[in-house]
């Protein structure tokens, strides 16, 4: 995001500060800046994510990068792979489907929801998730780990789902940049399949979705892949890697799993836990680690900047600022906070009242941050890296780029002594 940018104005729906009248609260017009949002793996629970587009989309249409891992590629290739005015409406259609057996509705009184959300989580490993996956019918899945299979699900379905749902020839004509992750099979590393390197198209998302052994690797180009999510489930470092330099950015990082949380006290809530910790991926720790390195290169391109021009011509010192971030870029977090009722089971729990639960909170998150005045304050009036977590009010933070101390002023030469005639 650029400096002095052009305001909007909304008017919140509730009163604040006591005031009989309403205050209009100015937007940012984020048009300046190169804009990418970059979703993580999560499984049911990125609906999430397709709230937080949904809240996003009438002030911020124009997106310029959209990255995901796992389920958050899925939601990436429904919005790259769709006109903006048709994004929303392909995401619902996409969670209302796989929200749609007939074991995925919460009954009319029914006021246990722990128990209901065992009872889907049981039904999904059972039955699979409509437009998305079904149980292996193969009896050598009665051998246990022996059966010469590789996953309990055949994802075909998600393959229709896609091929229906999204245009890959919309993707590969790159309006919208797409990045997706998995990972190869065989070398262990991560992979991230872009439409500005390679033509995309339904095995692509399908690869950065294949987590084992649920899933099957997919094989592409005579490789084979699993889920990104097993090395990194955020796709942030690499939109940062690869972003150009000397463009600003403005990153809507949207997580699933958070790495804070109580200390579990029961064996359910023990898994849970590890699997919060699991799949973060560290993400605020990676967050910030990136940020300061950003905000450090920062810093040394001021100090060239002041260097005398012969030095500022040296290949050492053109070498170093090939390699510096010279303009702001912002990262504004978001998290999913799971609900007290929620299980280690909450990412394959795909009931209609839980995939809303998940679309309602993206929503009101991404409300919450977008009219926060902290954001509205602090956007683009740095250079480096701002981030910005202000959606739950006790956990609220701005985090600016460092600032250069001033170099202390050269002490005062000593009065010459009196001369004695």
């Amino acid at each position: 995001m650029v400096s002095n940018p052009s305001m909007r104005t909304i008017t919140p729906s509730k009163k604040t500060n006591g005031s009989s009248s309403h205050r209009p609260i100015p937007r940012v017009d984020i048009t300046a800046a190169g804009k990418a949002l970059v979703l993580q793996g999560g499984g049911a629970l990125g609906a999430y994510q397709a709230g937080v587009y949904a809240g996003i989309y009438e002030e911020h249409k124009a997106l310029d990068w959209v990255a995901g891992v796992s389920i958050g590629a899925i939601n990436a290739a429904l919005i790259a792979g769709n006109p903006p005015d048709l994004r929303v409406a392909r995401l619902r259609e996409f969670w209302d489907l796989v929200s749609s057996g007939p074991v995925q509705r919460l009954p009319p009184g029914w006021s246990d929801r722990t128990l209901f959300n065992q009872w889907s989580a049981h039904s999904t490993a059972m039955f699979g998730v409509p437009g998305f996956f079904t149980p292996r019918r193969d009896p050598t899945l009665l051998l246990g780990g022996a059966a010469p299979v590789l996953s309990y699900y055949d994802t075909s379905p998600l393959k229709s789902t896609l091929e229906r749902l999204v245009d890959f020839d919309r993707i590969n004509d790159c309006d919208i940049r797409l990045s997706v992750g998995a990972v190869n099979v065989r070398s262990g590393n991560s992979v991230y399949f872009d439409n500005t390197q390679q033509r995309i198209g339904p095995e692509h998302i399908m690869a950065s979705g294949a987590l084992p052994p649920g899933f099957a690797p997919v094989h592409i180009d005579g490789e084979d892949y699993w889920d990104g999510g097993i090395v990194s489930n955020t796709p942030l470092q690499y939109v940062l890697d690869t972003h150009p330099r000397t463009e600003p950015l403005m990153v809507l990082q949207v997580d699933l799993f958070s790495a804070r949380g109580s200390m579990p006290r029961t064996l359910a809530e023990a898994l849970e836990r590890q699997k919060d910790i699991t799949y973060s991926s560290r993400t605020r720790m990676n967050t910030d680690a990136l940020a300061s390195n950003m905000n450090l290169q920062q810093a040394v391109a001021d100090l060239i900047a002041k260097l005398p021009a012969s030095l500022r011509k040296d290949a050492s010192v053109a070498a170093v600022c090939a390699h510096l971030t010279h303009q702001p870029i912002e990262i504004v977090h978001l998290i999913y906070r799971d609900k007290p009722y929620e299980l280690d089971s909450k990412d394959y729990e795909f009931s209609r009242a839980s995939v809303d639960e998940h679309w309602d909170a993206g929503l009101r998150d991404i409300c919450n941050t977008l009219e926060h005045p902290d954001w509205l304050r602090a956007a683009g009036q740095a250079n480096g890296v701002t981030t910005f977590d202000l959606a739950e009010p006790q956990e609220r933070r701005v985090r600016h780029p460092m600032k250069i101390p001033a170099a202390p002023a050269a002490p005062a030469a000593p009065a010459a002594p009196a001369t004695v005639r």
